[in-house]
């Protein structure tokens, strides 16, 4: 075991109080905003109670293309790009569809999504808390820099990830358990005075949510960096990542039709309600030049997400890739913002995670706390310096 004075301790010291005061401040601002996001579908759906449901009828819901239409027509100049639709009408009222709209151009903002009636059609209203949850999303994702995903932003949260790892890499030799009994190692001593109260609460704190962190951090660079999620996608299932498809330009929903003259987005949706139990599904329209329609779906109280996809010009089934047939690599690769959440591991482990992201302002706070009471007391020992009765009489 090195001492307490030993070169490679004092340089991880200085490498964690020094990434402290700097990425410190990025990881409090990431996790404040990913805590707002961890129940975004919940507050929303509360936000918007008036509006998710509408009253059922006799008549039954209208096809996809028939919906997109008429929503299309009360929003001028602008076009369906997906509906999420559920599969589990209730008795007396049934699920309302949401339309999401495409960029008017590339680059440029995308409109409120909108709730609509199923069944005839009738826009309901804007998705109330869409705009304050996608700034939150910018914020925890790029910090709000210019270039979105493609500027320095992403570069700056992925460092920040990178430095929560050295955090805990660091924090973790610092205090290593042959150092400190277990009561030390894992029960903070709030009883203490000043500078040892606080690392107390600092360090035991880490220590229970290391592994929290630590999925955490690796997860989160799947969206910082290219390589990484390239790596990590061959490390999970064996294969190379597959290239994203480039952008459509914005148009009409695609006129591919089957044999019978049905619009094809119609067909592949009758198809997948005739085979899938999904509670929700988000069929995206395809555009003039898309060769597939993607539907993703969620079963009853599901968190993993499914996908089937359907001929673009005869509605014709393409693919079905279930997450329950998938391998565990898989079903992570597929699912990894819910890894990032913890929701794929269960809501117990969906609120840790929230709690986690809450507590890396009070990890930077601690931790800012810390380093000033310490240059306190390395002034108060400088030589030559006598200390005021006040400062002597002061915890630290």
């Amino acid at each position: 075991m090195p001492s307490a004075f030993s070169p490679v301790r004092t340089a991880l010291f200085r490498l964690h109080w020094a990434l402290g005061l700097t990425a410190g401040l990025v990881l409090a601002l990431v996790g404040a905003t990913g805590a707002l996001m961890s129940y975004e579908e919940a507050v929303t759906a509360f936000a918007n109670r008036d509006r998710i449901q509408v009253a059922a009828q006799d008549r039954p819901p209208l096809a996809p293309s028939a919906l997109a239409a008429r929503i299309e027509a009360q929003s001028p100049g602008q076009r369906v790009a997906a509906l999420t639709l559920s599969g589990e009408p209730g008795r007396s009222t049934v699920q309302s569809a949401v339309a999401r709209f495409a960029r008017a151009r590339a680059g440029g903002e995308r409109p409120p999504s909108v709730y609509a009636d199923p069944i005839d059609g009738t826009v309901l209203g804007p998705v109330r808390l869409e705009g304050f949850f996608g700034t939150v999303r910018a914020l925890h994702r790029w910090l709000l820099l210019p270039g979105e995903g493609k500027g320095w932003g992403r570069t700056l949260t992925g460092t920040g990830a990178v430095a929560l790892l050295a955090f805990l890499g660091s924090g973790l030799y610092l205090r290593w358990p042959g150092r400190h009994g277990w009561r030390v190692w894992l029960r903070p001593n709030l009883a203490r005075p000043g500078r040892a109260r606080w690392w107390s609460l600092h360090a035991v704190a880490g220590t229970w949510l290391l592994p929290v962190y630590a999925v955490t951090a690796l997860s989160g660079l799947w969206w910082s960096y290219d390589g990484y999620r390239a790596g990590a996608t061959w490390l999970l299932t064996g294969q190379a990542p597959k290239e994203r498809s480039e952008a459509r330009p914005a148009g009409r929903v695609s006129e591919g039709r089957s044999s019978d003259g049905v619009p094809a987005v119609d067909t592949a949706w009758a198809a997948f309600a005739a085979t899938h139990s999904a509670a929700l599904a988000t069929l995206t329209l395809p555009g003039p030049e898309a060769a597939a329609i993607r539907i993703r779906w969620h079963a009853s109280d599901a968190i993993l997400r499914n996908e089937a996809t359907y001929d673009a010009r005869t509605g014709a089934p393409l693919g079905d890739r279930r997450a329950a047939e998938a391998g565990l690599g898989q079903r992570v690769a597929d699912n990894m913002l819910e890894v990032h959440r913890g929701r794929f591991f269960g809501a117990p482990a969906a609120l840790l995670f929230c709690l986690a992201a809450l507590a890396l302002p009070g990890f930077f706070a601690t931790g800012l706390t810390l380093y000033a009471l310490r240059r306190r007391a390395g002034r108060r020992r400088a030589p030559g310096r006598t200390a005021r009765p006040a400062e002597a009489s002061a915890g630290g």
